[in-house]
Protein backbone atom coordinates (compact mmCIF):
# COMPACT_ATOMS: atom_id res chain seq x y z
CA UNK A 1 0.00 0.00 0.00
CA UNK A 2 1.26 3.45 -0.91
CA UNK A 3 1.43 6.07 1.76
CA UNK A 4 0.02 9.47 0.82
CA UNK A 5 2.35 12.16 2.09
CA UNK A 6 0.15 15.21 2.12
CA UNK A 7 1.13 18.59 3.40
CA UNK A 8 2.93 21.71 2.21
CA UNK A 9 5.98 21.28 0.05
CA UNK A 10 8.94 23.19 1.53
CA UNK A 11 10.01 26.24 -0.48
CA UNK A 12 13.48 25.73 -1.98
CA UNK A 13 16.16 28.12 -0.82
CA UNK A 14 17.26 31.04 -3.01
CA UNK A 15 20.42 29.18 -3.96
CA UNK A 16 18.41 26.09 -4.95
CA UNK A 17 15.99 28.18 -7.01
CA UNK A 18 18.89 29.77 -8.87
CA UNK A 19 20.29 26.35 -9.69
CA UNK A 20 16.95 24.88 -10.69
CA UNK A 21 15.78 27.91 -12.67
CA UNK A 22 18.83 29.35 -14.41
CA UNK A 23 18.40 32.73 -16.10
CA UNK A 24 18.51 32.49 -19.87
CA UNK A 25 19.11 35.49 -22.08
CA UNK A 26 15.90 36.48 -23.84
CA UNK A 27 16.61 37.09 -27.51
CA UNK A 28 13.97 39.08 -29.40
CA UNK A 29 12.93 37.60 -32.73
CA UNK A 30 12.98 40.96 -34.55
CA UNK A 31 15.39 40.99 -37.50
CA UNK A 32 17.95 43.71 -38.19
CA UNK A 33 15.91 45.30 -41.04
CA UNK A 34 12.87 45.32 -38.76
CA UNK A 35 14.88 46.98 -35.99
CA UNK A 36 16.15 49.67 -38.36
CA UNK A 37 12.63 50.24 -39.68
CA UNK A 38 11.47 50.54 -36.07
CA UNK A 39 14.13 53.17 -35.37
CA UNK A 40 12.91 55.14 -38.37
CA UNK A 41 9.32 54.82 -37.15
CA UNK A 42 10.36 56.44 -33.87
CA UNK A 43 12.41 59.22 -35.49
CA UNK A 44 10.27 61.89 -33.81
CA UNK A 45 11.20 60.43 -30.43
CA UNK A 46 14.85 60.55 -31.50
CA UNK A 47 14.51 64.26 -32.26
CA UNK A 48 12.86 64.87 -28.89
CA UNK A 49 15.63 63.02 -27.04
CA UNK A 50 18.31 65.02 -28.88
CA UNK A 51 16.56 68.27 -27.93
CA UNK A 52 16.24 67.05 -24.33
CA UNK A 53 19.96 66.26 -24.05
CA UNK A 54 20.88 69.68 -25.38
CA UNK A 55 18.55 71.49 -22.97
CA UNK A 56 19.58 69.41 -19.94
CA UNK A 57 23.32 69.91 -20.51
CA UNK A 58 23.16 73.67 -19.98
CA UNK A 59 20.04 73.87 -17.82
CA UNK A 60 20.10 76.79 -15.36
CA UNK A 61 23.38 77.99 -16.92
CA UNK A 62 23.76 81.74 -17.39
CA UNK A 63 25.85 81.43 -20.56
CA UNK A 64 23.99 78.42 -21.95
CA UNK A 65 25.19 77.30 -25.37
CA UNK A 66 28.12 79.73 -25.23
CA UNK A 67 29.90 77.15 -23.07
CA UNK A 68 29.97 74.82 -26.09
CA UNK A 69 32.02 77.51 -27.86
CA UNK A 70 34.25 78.48 -24.95
CA UNK A 71 35.38 74.91 -24.24
CA UNK A 72 37.04 74.21 -27.64
CA UNK A 73 38.27 77.81 -27.88
CA UNK A 74 40.08 77.51 -24.53
CA UNK A 75 41.44 74.07 -25.50
CA UNK A 76 42.84 75.49 -28.75
CA UNK A 77 44.33 78.50 -26.98
CA UNK A 78 46.14 76.35 -24.39
CA UNK A 79 47.53 73.93 -26.98
CA UNK A 80 48.51 76.86 -29.19
CA UNK A 81 50.55 78.44 -26.41
CA UNK A 82 52.15 75.14 -25.35
CA UNK A 83 53.02 73.72 -28.78
CA UNK A 84 53.50 76.88 -30.85
CA UNK A 85 55.03 79.30 -28.39
CA UNK A 86 56.73 77.16 -25.74
CA UNK A 87 57.70 73.95 -27.56
CA UNK A 88 57.93 75.73 -30.94
CA UNK A 89 56.71 72.88 -33.15
CA UNK A 90 57.27 74.98 -36.27
CA UNK A 91 53.76 74.46 -37.69
CA UNK A 92 52.47 77.71 -39.21
CA UNK A 93 48.93 78.74 -38.29
CA UNK A 94 48.85 75.97 -35.70
CA UNK A 95 45.58 77.30 -34.24
CA UNK A 96 43.82 76.59 -37.55
CA UNK A 97 45.39 73.16 -37.87
CA UNK A 98 44.36 72.25 -34.34
CA UNK A 99 40.83 73.68 -34.65
CA UNK A 100 40.04 71.69 -37.80
CA UNK A 101 41.09 68.34 -36.37
CA UNK A 102 39.60 69.06 -32.97
CA UNK A 103 36.23 69.89 -34.52
CA UNK A 104 35.89 66.37 -35.91
CA UNK A 105 37.36 64.70 -32.84
CA UNK A 106 35.02 66.42 -30.36
CA UNK A 107 32.03 65.16 -32.32
CA UNK A 108 33.29 61.59 -32.22
CA UNK A 109 34.43 61.59 -28.58
CA UNK A 110 31.37 63.25 -27.03
CA UNK A 111 28.98 61.15 -29.11
CA UNK A 112 30.56 57.79 -28.25
CA UNK A 113 31.27 58.58 -24.60
CA UNK A 114 27.76 59.88 -23.98
CA UNK A 115 26.16 56.95 -25.77
CA UNK A 116 28.07 54.30 -23.79
CA UNK A 117 26.09 55.01 -20.62
CA UNK A 118 22.87 56.09 -22.33
CA UNK A 119 20.83 52.94 -21.65
CA UNK A 120 21.96 52.68 -18.02
CA UNK A 121 21.37 56.38 -17.39
CA UNK A 122 17.82 56.08 -18.75
CA UNK A 123 16.98 52.86 -16.92
CA UNK A 124 13.65 54.21 -15.68
CA UNK A 125 12.53 54.95 -19.22
CA UNK A 126 13.78 51.60 -20.51
CA UNK A 127 11.80 49.61 -17.92
CA UNK A 128 8.54 51.53 -18.30
CA UNK A 129 8.16 52.50 -21.96
CA UNK A 130 8.33 50.38 -25.10
CA UNK A 131 10.49 51.92 -27.83
CA UNK A 132 13.66 51.03 -29.77
CA UNK A 133 16.41 51.26 -27.14
CA UNK A 134 19.01 51.99 -29.81
CA UNK A 135 17.51 55.46 -30.03
CA UNK A 136 19.09 56.36 -26.67
CA UNK A 137 22.60 55.82 -28.09
CA UNK A 138 21.74 57.55 -31.36
CA UNK A 139 20.37 60.54 -29.43
CA UNK A 140 23.79 61.01 -27.82
CA UNK A 141 25.44 61.04 -31.24
CA UNK A 142 22.73 63.40 -32.49
CA UNK A 143 23.27 65.88 -29.66
CA UNK A 144 27.03 65.72 -30.27
CA UNK A 145 26.35 66.64 -33.90
CA UNK A 146 24.31 69.69 -32.82
CA UNK A 147 27.18 70.85 -30.60
CA UNK A 148 29.49 70.22 -33.56
CA UNK A 149 27.46 72.74 -35.53
CA UNK A 150 27.81 75.26 -32.70
CA UNK A 151 31.56 74.69 -32.57
CA UNK A 152 31.99 75.37 -36.27
CA UNK A 153 31.53 79.00 -35.22
CA UNK A 154 34.86 78.76 -33.36
CA UNK A 155 36.58 77.48 -36.50
CA UNK A 156 34.98 80.22 -38.60
CA UNK A 157 36.26 82.85 -36.17
CA UNK A 158 39.81 81.48 -36.36
CA UNK A 159 39.63 81.37 -40.17
CA UNK A 160 38.59 85.03 -40.23
CA UNK A 161 41.24 86.10 -37.71
CA UNK A 162 44.07 84.39 -39.60
CA UNK A 163 42.57 85.21 -43.04
CA UNK A 164 42.49 81.63 -44.27
CA UNK A 165 40.01 80.62 -46.98
CA UNK A 166 38.81 76.98 -47.30
CA UNK A 167 40.15 75.00 -50.23
CA UNK A 168 37.58 74.79 -53.08
CA UNK A 169 39.20 71.51 -54.19
CA UNK A 170 38.63 69.73 -50.86
CA UNK A 171 35.83 71.51 -48.99
CA UNK A 172 33.16 69.51 -50.86
CA UNK A 173 34.56 66.38 -49.19
CA UNK A 174 33.67 67.64 -45.70
CA UNK A 175 30.00 66.46 -45.80
CA UNK A 176 31.19 63.01 -46.91
CA UNK A 177 33.75 62.94 -44.08
CA UNK A 178 31.03 64.01 -41.67
CA UNK A 179 28.76 61.19 -42.89
CA UNK A 180 31.58 58.68 -42.43
CA UNK A 181 32.27 59.93 -38.91
CA UNK A 182 28.60 59.90 -37.89
CA UNK A 183 28.08 56.42 -39.31
CA UNK A 184 31.10 55.01 -37.48
CA UNK A 185 30.25 56.82 -34.23
CA UNK A 186 26.64 55.57 -34.39
CA UNK A 187 27.73 51.98 -34.92
CA UNK A 188 30.17 52.11 -32.02
CA UNK A 189 27.65 53.93 -29.84
CA UNK A 190 24.91 51.32 -30.28
CA UNK A 191 27.33 48.46 -29.59
CA UNK A 192 28.87 50.00 -26.47
CA UNK A 193 25.53 51.11 -25.01
CA UNK A 194 24.31 47.51 -25.06
CA UNK A 195 27.52 46.04 -23.63
CA UNK A 196 27.63 48.63 -20.85
CA UNK A 197 24.35 47.33 -19.41
CA UNK A 198 26.13 44.07 -18.51
CA UNK A 199 29.67 45.40 -18.02
CA UNK A 200 29.37 48.73 -16.21
CA UNK A 201 33.14 49.25 -16.34
CA UNK A 202 32.84 49.79 -20.09
CA UNK A 203 32.03 53.47 -19.64
CA UNK A 204 35.14 54.08 -17.53
CA UNK A 205 37.24 51.99 -19.89
CA UNK A 206 36.10 54.06 -22.86
CA UNK A 207 37.19 57.26 -21.12
CA UNK A 208 40.73 55.87 -21.00
CA UNK A 209 40.64 54.36 -24.49
CA UNK A 210 39.39 57.59 -26.03
CA UNK A 211 42.32 59.45 -24.51
CA UNK A 212 44.71 57.03 -26.23
CA UNK A 213 42.58 57.20 -29.39
CA UNK A 214 42.95 60.99 -29.42
CA UNK A 215 46.73 60.72 -29.65
CA UNK A 216 46.41 58.04 -32.33
CA UNK A 217 44.59 60.63 -34.47
CA UNK A 218 46.58 63.51 -36.09
CA UNK A 219 44.95 66.40 -34.26
CA UNK A 220 47.80 67.93 -32.26
CA UNK A 221 50.75 66.68 -34.34
CA UNK A 222 51.20 66.51 -38.16
CA UNK A 223 50.08 63.34 -39.91
CA UNK A 224 53.35 63.13 -41.84
CA UNK A 225 55.42 63.14 -38.66
CA UNK A 226 54.17 59.73 -37.52
CA UNK A 227 53.38 58.43 -41.00
CA UNK A 228 57.03 58.76 -42.06
CA UNK A 229 58.13 56.52 -39.22
CA UNK A 230 55.39 53.96 -39.88
CA UNK A 231 56.11 53.95 -43.60
CA UNK A 232 59.65 52.71 -42.92
CA UNK A 233 58.09 49.59 -41.39
CA UNK A 234 55.26 49.28 -43.93
CA UNK A 235 52.61 50.19 -41.34
CA UNK A 236 51.06 53.30 -42.86
CA UNK A 237 47.93 51.29 -43.63
CA UNK A 238 47.53 50.64 -39.90
CA UNK A 239 47.51 54.37 -39.23
CA UNK A 240 44.87 54.96 -41.89
CA UNK A 241 42.81 52.01 -40.61
CA UNK A 242 41.80 54.28 -37.73
CA UNK A 243 38.56 55.77 -39.16
CA UNK A 244 39.03 59.08 -37.35
CA UNK A 245 42.39 59.67 -39.09
CA UNK A 246 41.11 60.09 -42.69
CA UNK A 247 38.20 62.18 -41.40
CA UNK A 248 40.55 64.52 -39.51
CA UNK A 249 42.82 64.72 -42.57
CA UNK A 250 39.87 65.70 -44.74
CA UNK A 251 38.88 68.52 -42.39
CA UNK A 252 42.49 69.71 -42.22
CA UNK A 253 42.97 69.54 -45.99
CA UNK A 254 39.75 71.48 -46.54
CA UNK A 255 40.28 74.25 -43.97
CA UNK A 256 44.00 74.28 -43.14
CA UNK A 257 44.54 73.86 -46.90
CA UNK A 258 48.35 73.61 -47.17
CA UNK A 259 50.05 70.21 -47.14
CA UNK A 260 53.68 71.38 -47.18
CA UNK A 261 53.81 75.00 -46.00
CA UNK A 262 56.82 77.05 -44.94
CA UNK A 263 57.37 76.62 -41.23
CA UNK A 264 57.93 79.36 -38.69
CA UNK A 265 61.68 78.80 -39.06
CA UNK A 266 61.55 79.29 -42.84
CA UNK A 267 61.93 75.63 -43.87
CA UNK A 268 59.28 73.45 -45.52
CA UNK A 269 57.17 71.48 -43.05
CA UNK A 270 55.49 68.30 -44.29
CA UNK A 271 52.16 68.27 -42.47
CA UNK A 272 49.48 66.62 -44.62
CA UNK A 273 49.65 64.00 -47.39
CA UNK A 274 49.69 65.48 -50.90
CA UNK A 275 47.02 63.12 -52.21
CA UNK A 276 44.35 64.51 -54.51
CA UNK A 277 40.61 64.74 -53.76
CA UNK A 278 39.90 61.36 -55.36
CA UNK A 279 42.13 59.59 -52.83
CA UNK A 280 40.20 61.17 -49.99
CA UNK A 281 36.90 60.30 -51.67
CA UNK A 282 37.92 56.65 -52.04
CA UNK A 283 39.05 56.35 -48.41
CA UNK A 284 35.98 58.11 -47.04
CA UNK A 285 33.69 56.00 -49.22
CA UNK A 286 35.32 52.87 -47.82
CA UNK A 287 34.75 54.10 -44.27
CA UNK A 288 31.07 54.81 -45.02
CA UNK A 289 30.52 51.31 -46.41
CA UNK A 290 32.40 49.50 -43.63
CA UNK A 291 30.76 51.64 -40.96
CA UNK A 292 27.32 50.82 -42.35
CA UNK A 293 28.13 47.12 -42.13
CA UNK A 294 29.46 47.70 -38.61
CA UNK A 295 26.20 49.47 -37.75
CA UNK A 296 24.15 46.48 -38.92
CA UNK A 297 26.31 44.17 -36.81
CA UNK A 298 25.96 46.49 -33.81
CA UNK A 299 22.17 46.56 -34.15
CA UNK A 300 22.15 42.76 -34.34
CA UNK A 301 24.29 42.38 -31.20
CA UNK A 302 22.24 45.03 -29.40
CA UNK A 303 19.10 43.04 -30.20
CA UNK A 304 20.65 39.90 -28.74
CA UNK A 305 21.54 41.75 -25.55
CA UNK A 306 18.32 43.73 -25.15
CA UNK A 307 16.19 40.88 -23.85
CA UNK A 308 17.47 41.08 -20.28
CA UNK A 309 17.92 44.85 -20.01
CA UNK A 310 15.06 45.19 -17.51
CA UNK A 311 16.56 42.56 -15.20
CA UNK A 312 20.09 44.00 -15.42
CA UNK A 313 18.93 47.56 -14.82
Amino acid sequence: MKTDHSGPVPEPSGYQRDRELPIHLVRPSMTVPQRIANIWRYRDLLKDLVAKEIKVKYKDSALGFIWSLLNPAMFILIYYIVFQKILKNGIPLFAIYLATGLLAWNLFQSGVLGATGSVVNNSGLVKKVSFPREILALASVGSAFIFFLFQTVVLAIFLIIFRVAPSPHFVWLVPIALLALLMFASALAVLLSGINVYLRDMQHLMEILLQAWFWATPVVYPFMELSKQLKAHGLTWLYLANPTTPVALTFQRAFYVKANPLGTNGSIVHILPSYGPMWYLAVLGTIVVLSFIFFLVSVYIFGRLEGNFAEEL
